[in-house]
């Protein structure tokens, strides 16, 4: 048994499919299945369940799973360790990030840390909080900028640095727009300019309209601020920003009204895998962003 088998086992079991695995692992199907063969042989025992249409893991091919991505796991992390003594600055680090952190210091402490690290790549991913905890979870990204804090269960380690309010923006000609705040009732025949699902966001503000009693009219799903921004001062609809964007806003075709309680906050916050490898780049910009002046509030 080798790590490579170990490592094309798990590849078939996440794919169900030995052509799948094959293709992501640049490797000829038959490679693959002969390489699963043999280390059912040495096991002594079938570890995929071929069945018509997938391939599904046998009890055996499930303890085998469990035992090989802590294998592979700690293999990789060694191979990174031994790795990192010699690339001291230099790297890439891999950061997913919703649209929403374009009005916060996250874009100025990417430049700083840019400026004194000029030799560590920094590939950032623009995607909805969902997509970046999967992309987190599954190791295609290493950090990811999240819009609501991770539940206690969920395998990640977290540093927050940004907490707002929502706020409702609507035209200034809105009924809406005179008042001191708006309770969520209000909003029941309003038409929604909404986060898409792939948003954090999303689900929190429909549950806020479930608590209110109603389901909420929703004009359009977009990840775009401005889009959102241009419906609202076009009357097509109304919206919910923080409090901080709201901030931004021209008060000649957009009013932000603060919403009675319960509120609907914005917490972005760091997130990391606890169990995988982390690099010597990723390390340092966690610990230059925990020092960073300004990030926690």
């Amino acid at each position: 048994m080798n790590i490579r088998q170990l490592e094309y086992f798990l590849e078939v079991s996440k794919q169900q499919s030995f052509s799948k695995a094959a293709a992501i692992l640049h490797v000829s199907q038959p490679s693959i299945s002969e390489m699963i063969k043999n280390l059912e042989e040495e096991l002594g025992t079938p570890l995929l369940y071929r069945g018509a249409k997938r391939l599904e893991l046998t009890d055996a091919g499930q303890i085998v799973q469990e035992q090989a991505e802590q294998i592979v796991s700690l293999f990789n992390n060694l191979a990174g360790n031994l790795k990192d003594s010699h690339l001291l600055q230099r790297g890439k680090i891999r950061i997913g990030i919703p649209s929403i952190t374009a009005s916060t210091v996250f874009p100025r402490l990417l430049g700083e840390f840019k400026r004194q690290y000029p030799n560590v790549e920094l590939q950032l991913h623009e995607y909805g909080s969902k997509k970046i905890k999967q992309g987190v979870n599954e190791g295609t990204l290493d950090i990811g900028i999240v819009c609501t804090l991770p539940d206690r269960h969920e395998n990640f380690e977290v540093l927050p640095f940004v907490e707002d309010t929502l706020q409702l923006i609507v035209h200034p000609d809105h009924p809406l727009a005179r008042l001191p705040a708006v309770d969520f009732a209000d909003l029941r025949d309003e038409g929604f300019v909404l986060y898409s699902e792939d948003f954090s966001l999303h689900d929190q503000i429909l549950a806020r309209c479930k608590l209110a009693g109603f389901q909420p009219v929703i004009l359009c799903e977009t990840s775009q601020r401005e889009f959102m921004t241009q419906m609202v001062a076009a009357k097509l609809g109304v919206a919910l920003l923080p409090s901080k964007i709201c901030e931004e806003l021209d008060p000649a075709t957009i009013v932000a009204v603060p919403l009675q309680d319960p509120q609907i906050l914005l917490q972005l916050a760091v997130i990391w895998r606890k169990d995988r490898y982390m690099s010597f780049a990723t390390k340092r910009w966690l610990a230059f962003t925990a020092d960073y002046q300004g990030f926690s509030q």
